[in-house]
């Protein structure tokens, strides 16, 4: 499987990044994060399955000002896909 189709089926790669703020509108349908170690702004879709998961340990990140390790959809996407704690 090249590159691209690997980036297609969710085969991101893990960045790991220290979540600098959250922000949650109630109208939006997305969650958008935002990294010291970026100047992107990050989404994390409200429809993805492990939403309730995913926002539990982002909030625990930015209490304990840790690392998370955050793969999104693909390389460049800002579409956050899961979120792990550091291990």
């Amino acid at each position: 499987m090249s590159g691209s189709d690997a980036e297609k089926k969710g085969k991101g790669v893990y960045r790991e990044m220290r979540v600098a703020h959250i922000r949650e509108r109630e109208d939006s349908k997305y969650l958008e994060v935002m990294f010291l170690e970026s100047a992107r702004i990050y989404k994390l879709f409200k429809e993805n399955p492990a939403y309730n998961e995913t926002v539990r340990e982002l909030w625990a990140a930015l209490g304990k000002k840790c690392a998370v390790q955050v793969r999104c959809v693909a390389v460049e996407s800002d579409v956050i896909e899961e979120v792990r704690a550091q291990t």
